[in-house]
């Protein structure tokens, strides 16, 4: 199949920008050609491209179909608009029995003329998270855009992007003229066959191209590497040899190493040297302020200490080995790393509790109150949290309450991705428990999925309490995540709430906390009383038929919101799970059962009633409770529910009886069983039930024609059903 490639050639394209615009590219011109590309074409990106290539076919046949419009006689109106639809005109009718009929012929569509429809649709439509306009046209792209390289089976392919009177800062394609000077030239904004290569080492002179190979050697002479990822590995190779041949290693840090190969066209590492005097300043300031303000790599020693050196990324070759580039960027990191010290020493001359006054003046947000207030919640929740995790109750909330203290200091003020490192810090250096100190720093933990959880007690508990009042807080005031966003991180928290409770193996009466976390807002906020705060998910839960456990602690409304949020929870561990490959249907049936705020305990059950189901009986026992559940529910349709307890007078036939005395010792099994916490037992039970209920399938007619025996046998059924449904939901499971 004909080659297709496509190059957009601009001016500087910020580099977070890069891949996700040439992805948008190849996949929204796939969607336009259609079976012209069976196959999606290859992204390609770089700071001044963004490229695709891919096979297509020559032409694509429609065949000639019928379309019947409307019946004769029918009103002249709508007979217009079925013409208008198709692009037709009267005399192109034939009458068809009572209808009038249009004969489409068969339609050939070229690539070239496709090519020619369907680029300039998608890029006067792009999606770029921002974009500009220059001159005088309303066209919008990224960064000015100056070519369009566009080359289908080796030749060519001409268009132009101007749009009705909109020129797009080009020439008119179709009279082969400039509309301003008359010239019989194609400039601006119209596809040709040239690319350019380095600006400064290969200059400003196109190259013309005729396929891939030759576009991607040819601007390998002019000194651009086209493909992002061979640029990544030549920064991580090159860096990782100089590095290596000094005795240091590069600190890992893939978004940077992508946000550099989005720097630069041709790479060439180099090691550059830190000013000793600044080698006591934290290690996370100074890599921070490498990575954020310059673009730098930190190194370190083998036994992991910070060294005296950092690596950069140069986008030319320089003549003098990188000298004088290296000098201009050490006198740039002197100057960066002189603002972090005047920081670190003015800070360091208060205690970090000297910082919370300031935090009464700083808004966590409009509706939630202050950082000041957020603290002294969170004093409250982690102490409450501690025994739950076995951490020393005095020192998580001493931990809560200076967590964030560190956002009024100077350093975090400056460099805000170093918070909670600084309060770290600046804690041990108050003196304060190495235990406090560490919850302080990994309160915010985990940050990603690829971030470690706490493990020191003390920190869990911190950090649970961090993550439970940012979900509780902001769904009390009715900003919860939405299919389209989740401005405020929940779904982060959540997650990061479930790989501590997954990871530590915990035991939380998480329903508990969550009406607790709410009540310190309601506290905090002065809406003790309100109907509005936080009623909303609570109303959710209600209207729904809702009603609070009986030893629930909490009012209805409070224990109502605090389900809704466990809902959440819930909802994201089954999305982890899936994620994992993992059977997240049990989750959701076990929850369905027997809502449980235990995390563990509810994994424990899944993962029995998963080792329950793996096996043949446990299989046909879903096969056969399904088959249950569904007469139950065609028959209360008639004259249900039928939930009273079946009448052992009734059970006449061997087969039910044995089903009624299977069920009730399996009912008595199981409770006992759960209760005990002790899952695999009352899965053994409920996959004992297999056989008789098989037997009574076999050999009993539910709907008897006699209705006091109809009527004991679909009790019978809804008792089974019941049993087996205190320990899951089955109707929730797949399969």
């Amino acid at each position: 199949m004909p080659e297709l490639l496509i190059e957009l050639f601009s001016e500087e394209i910020p580099a977070r920008m890069q891949a996700r615009a040439a992805e948008d590219f190849a996949r929204l011109l796939h969607a336009e050609l259609g079976a012209l590309m069976p196959e999606a074409p290859r992204p390609l990106s770089g700071p001044r491209r963004i490229a695709l290539v891919g096979e297509m076919a020559v032409r694509a046949e429609t065949p000639g179909k019928e379309e019947r419009g409307t019946r004769i006689g029918a009103p002249q109106q709508a007979l217009d608009g079925f013409l208008r639809k198709h692009g037709a005109t009267q005399d192109q009718l034939t009458q068809e029995g009572q209808f009038w009929v249009l004969a489409k012929p068969a339609e050939v569509t070229l690539a070239e003329e496709l090519l020619a429809r369907a680029v300039p649709a998608v890029l006067r439509g792009f999606p770029w998270p921002k974009s500009m306009r220059w001159g005088s046209s309303d066209f919008a792209w990224v960064r000015p855009l100056q070519r369009i390289l566009c080359v289908f089976d080796g030749v060519p392919v001409r268009f132009a992007l101007a749009h009705g009177k909109d020129l797009a800062h080009g020439k008119d394609l179709a009279h082969g003229k400039d509309l301003a000077h008359g010239e019989d030239q194609v400039h601006g904004l119209a596809a040709a066959d040239l690319t350019e290569g380095h600006r400064i080492l290969a200059g400003t002179a196109p190259f013309a191209v005729r396929n891939f190979a030759g576009y991607e050697a040819g601007l390998r002479e002019r000194f651009v590497i086209v493909d992002a990822a061979e640029r990544e590995r030549l920064i991580e190779t090159g860096i990782a040899a100089l590095a290596a041949a000094e005795g240091l290693e590069v600190v890992p840090d893939r978004g940077l190493l992508a946000e550099v190969a989005g720097l630069v066209e041709w790479p060439v590492p180099l090691l550059g040297r830190i000013d000793p005097g600044f080698m006591d300043l934290p290690p996370e300031v100074m890599r921070t302020t490498m990575r954020v303000n310059q673009r730098y790599f930190a190194l370190r020693t083998p036994d992991g200490q910070a060294a005296p050196r950092f690596a950069l990324v140069a986008n030319i070759i320089p003549g003098d080995g990188g000298a004088a580039i290296v000098a201009g960027n050490e006198r740039v990191l002197r100057a960066r790393l002189a603002d972090a010290r005047f920081f670190w020493d003015q800070d360091r001359k208060q205690t970090l509790e000297s910082f919370l006054p300031k935090l009464d003046n700083v808004v966590f947000h409009a509706r939630l109150g202050t950082q000041g207030e957020r603290v002294r919640r969170l004093e409250r929740l982690a102490a409450l949290i501690a025994p739950q995790v076995g951490a020393n109750i005095k020192l998580a909330a001493r931990a809560g309450l200076l967590a964030k203290a560190d956002l009024a200091s100077g350093m975090v003020g400056e460099f805000p991705e170093v918070q909670g490192v600084m309060g770290r810090y600046y804690a041990s250096a108050d003196g304060e428990d190495p235990r406090v100190a560490e919850a302080i720093g990994a309160h915010y933990r985990p940050m990603g999925p690829g971030d470690a959880v706490p493990g020191e007690p003390v920190s869990v508990a911190v950090a649970l309490a961090d993550k439970l009042d940012q979900l509780v807080g902001f769904f009390a005031v009715g900003e919860k995540p939405t299919g389209s966003g989740d401005p405020y991180a929940l779904r982060r928290a959540a997650l990061g709430i479930i790989r501590m409770v997954r990871e530590g193996g915990l035991r939380l009466g998480l329903a508990g906390l969550i009406g607790e976390a709410f009540f310190g807002f309601a506290q905090a906020t002065g809406a003790t009383a309100s109907p509005e705060f936080g009623m909303t998910v609570a109303a959710e839960k209600l209207n729904g038929g809702w009603q609070p456990p009986a030893n629930s602690d909490h009012p209805p409304m409070v224990a109502a919101f605090a389900a809704g949020v466990l809902d959440f929870l819930t909802d994201r561990l089954r999305v982890q799970l899936r994620a994992e490959g993992a059977r997240h249907d049990l989750v959701a049936a076990i929850f369905g059962a027997t809502p449980d705020d235990d995390l563990t305990r509810l994994l424990a059950r899944s993962a029995a009633l998963e080792t329950m189901l793996a096996t043949p009986d446990g299989a046909n026992l879903l096969a056969a409770y399904k088959r249950a559940a569904n007469i139950l529910r065609i028959e209360a349709r008639k004259d249900g529910p039928h939930d009273g307890a079946p009448d052992p007078a009734l059970l006449v036939l061997p087969a039910e009886r044995a089903l009624a005395e299977a069920v009730e010792a399996s009912a008595a099994t199981v409770a006992a069983s759960l209760a005990a916490e002790d899952f695999l037992p009352a899965m053994a039970a409920l996959a004992a039930l297999r056989a008789p209920l098989d037997a009574f399938f076999d050999a009993v007619v539910v709907n008897d024609p006699e209705p006091q025996l109809r009527l004991n046998r679909l009790r019978l059924l809804h008792r089974l059903s019941a049993a087996m449904d205190a320990v899951a939901d089955f109707a929730k499971i797949e399969g």
